[in-house]
């Protein structure tokens, strides 16, 4: 017994290994792509003027002029007024952070959420299975945006919190399926057979070996999707479903845009940093997939 746990543990700490090198290889490679460190620096940015955005502005987004209703870029105002005569810029950069939270924090919670519900019905075969397997096929065969629309018109005071856990909802059972059928490949492997074999508890090796053989997959799939969550979060808030007033948001300004079509910087200017923004995390995604892909590593 004690020369197989030797081996489980040898073989453990040679992955452990494997992966550490692995890691440092992705680094590596990743760096070298000029557009995944361009859109790096750009994301960098969005990050900054989200968590402090008295770092590019010292005006009062809410201070306001009627008297400059409308009115195009003028010395100390780059991207003119909005209908209020408020500082076009200064709301542009405000309004970055309901889309960076929103998209980071759903992101991260739907990776959690369908690489444990992956890791479950993939490991434990039967009723757990059938349970989250069903779950997610009755969540597939509603249309999502549906959903959204008709559970966030319920709410009366709709914040980004709940934004995001409507979001984690109905978004986590595409990542389930990935998670779950990578599981299957790895669950019979000869590593995880000999763990069982010396008594290691099912949940540890799925800490210490499943999930961190399974997760590239989701990880690709998760950083793919950052990108179209900055997007959900506008189109939400464009249809009446999303933050509601004071909130500023990249969304409401697009919805104010639409009414007035005479004045195109109102639609430029934030159609220009969520198209960036979305991009740059579509990017990313685009490396890290193919960083990660065995094909591509030969």
């Amino acid at each position: 017994m004690s020369e197989i746990q030797a081996v489980v543990g040898a073989e453990a700490q040679e992955l452990a290994d494997g992966r550490t090198l692995s890691n440092r290889e992705l680094l590596r490679a990743l760096l070298r792509k000029p557009q995944f460190v361009v859109c790096s620096l750009l994301l960098l940015v969005f990050f900054a003027m989200a968590a402090v955005p008295k770092l590019f502005t010292s005006v009062d987004p809410r201070f306001c002029e009627l008297g400059k209703s409308r009115q195009g870029r003028g010395p100390g105002h780059p991207f003119g007024f909005d209908i209020q005569g408020c500082d076009y810029f200064a709301n542009v950069v405000y309004g970055a952070r309901p889309s960076v939270l929103v998209s980071l924090v759903a992101s991260f919670g739907i990776f959690v959420l369908a690489g444990s519900l992956g890791l479950l019905a993939g490991y434990f075969p039967g009723a757990v299975d059938a349970i989250i397997s069903r779950t997610a096929d009755v969540l597939f065969a509603v249309p999502g945006i549906v959903i959204l629309i008709v559970i966030l018109n319920s709410v009366p005071n709709r914040s980004i919190w709940i934004i995001v856990g409507v979001i984690l909802v109905i978004g986590w059972p595409g990542g389930m399926r990935l998670m779950r059928s990578t599981v299957f490949t790895i669950r019979n492997r000869e590593f995880v057979l000999a763990a069982r074999s010396v008594g290691v508890p099912p949940l540890r090796i799925l800490r210490k070996h499943v999930f961190p053989n399974a997760m590239a997959p989701l990880l690709a799939m998760t950083t793919l999707g950052i990108g179209g969550m900055v997007g959900l979060e506008a189109a939400l808030t464009f249809l009446g479903v999303g933050l509601q007033p004071p909130s500023i948001s990249w969304g409401s300004q697009f919805g104010v845009a639409a009414s007035y079509r005479d004045t195109p910087h109102l639609f430029i200017w934030p159609a220009l940093f969520i198209s960036t923004m979305t991009i740059s995390f579509m990017i990313i995604g685009d490396s890290i997939r193919d960083a990660l892909d065995p094909k591509l590593l030969r």
